[in-house]
């Protein structure tokens, strides 16, 4: 069987292929980021690299945290950085110009230098900052569609831009607290950006993922959907900015507000991963006639406690390689799920479908074989007695 690169054919892209794209969209993207850096080093005092510690510090926790929720069908981790480096780089940098300049040009002239800050962190910053943030998420939409397979991909896109975003952002709330209060100042707005509400920028621009995600995966309102996302991205952001006129009352409304939003997300991601394995369970038998999949075999990929359990035993019967294999087997297995579920829709192509579904069917194939060239010693946990497509057919 001809060699098969399990991440390309996993990600949809042309084996051998550089991705002149998406080099090009980090080296522009980590420019944005350092000029920001380099513009809040200049302005900042000693805080500079105090804030720039703490404020990248708690990032690594955050990120694992958001990407559990992604464990049946991981997103290509070049594209998790590369929306991630956007919100650090190009939406940072962008938001800086173009909220300054709005303040000296718009805001200040019109509402005089009292208003002015409020004025601006309340409907100015949320629209530009937004729009900013929810571009990488519009050219996704319009540049890998078929990368979206539903809204847990729109909400963890969403997320990395936005820790990419408040990373920088706290950078300079950190150093100002520190220049301005000491060491006590500091801990305070640490504890209340980067501890009590971490999840802002991520859960504002979550609503943008979710309207690109109706987009990729449905027929009708298209257009409408990511609209309405980027709508109520910025006005959560707004609310959240503006509540500090309204003390500790608002900042309260606020954040029982965003909170439950932050509950609804979680759900909806529970029961997009509950579908999801439906449609494993629907349309994977009808591959049984190939001999990669078997009852017993799906019954596997139900859940992520069996799909762990087989790569423990595909590693005890052949090693690292072997529990490589069948990590590649069961995200193939739930890609041709997702598939199907995007030919259901009416969103797939015909002619992609059908390549789209062989190359995903090669992988399976692949995977499958590392474990019948040397047939393991002792059956999978999950068909101790039914058959299976990684163990030879009884004679």
């Amino acid at each position: 069987m001809a060699r098969i690169d399990p991440k390309a054919v996993l990600e949809g892209r042309v084996a051998g292929r550089p991705p002149v794209g998406l080099i090009v969209g980090l080296t522009i993207s980590s420019v944005c980021a350092l000029l920001a850096l380099s513009l809040y080093a200049l302005d900042g005092g000693p805080g500079f690299w105090a804030g720039l510690v703490l404020a990248i510090l708690p990032i690594p926790l955050l990120v694992s945290l958001v990407l559990t929720l992604d464990r049946l069908e991981p997103e290509p981790p070049r594209m998790l950085v590369f929306s991630f480096m956007w919100g650090a780089g190009v939406a940072v940098l962008g938001a800086l110009v173009f909220n300054t300049l709005g303040m000296l040009y718009v805001t200040v002239p019109v509402f005089g230098e009292a208003k002015a800050h409020f004025v601006s962190a309340t409907f100015g910053a949320p629209v530009v900052e937004e729009l900013l943030k929810g571009a990488v998420l519009f050219g996704m939409l319009w540049f890998r569609r078929n990368e979206i397979d539903g809204f847990v991909d729109g909400i963890i896109y969403a997320a990395m831009v936005g820790f990419g975003f408040a990373m920088m952002e706290n950078v300079t709330y950190y150093a100002r607290a520190f220049d301005q209060n000491g060491a006590e100042g500091l801990q305070a707005i640490f504890v209340l950006r980067g501890i009590i509400a971490p999840f802002s920028h991520p859960l504002f621009t979550s609503m943008t993922g979710l309207g690109v995600a109706w987009a990729a995966t449905h027929r009708t309102h298209r257009v409408l959907a990511p609209l309405l996302g980027l709508l109520a991205a910025m006005l959560l952001h707004g609310l959240w900015n503006g509540a500090t006129a309204f003390g500790l009352g608002g900042l309260g409304v606020v954040y029982a507000l965003d909170f439950c939003i932050l509950v609804a997300l979680v759900v909806i991601v529970l029961l997009e991963r509950r579908a999801t394995v439906r449609r494993i369970e629907t349309y994977l038998p009808a591959y049984a006639g190939t001999g990669l999949v078997t009852p017993a075999d799906i019954r596997m990929l139900h859940s992520l406690h069996s799909r762990r359990a087989a790569r423990r035993w595909a590693r005890g019967v052949g090693g690292p390689g072997a529990a490589r294999a069948m990590g590649d087997y069961q995200l193939a297995a739930t890609e041709l799920a997702l598939l199907h579920k995007r030919a259901e829709r009416g969103v797939a192509d015909p002619r992609w479908f059908e390549t789209r579904r062989d190359s995903l069917l090669s992988l399976m194939a692949v995977a499958r074989q590392a474990f019948l060239r040397t047939p393991p010693s002792y059956a999978p946990p999950w068909a101790p007695g039914d058959p299976s497509g990684f163990m030879p057919p009884r004679a």
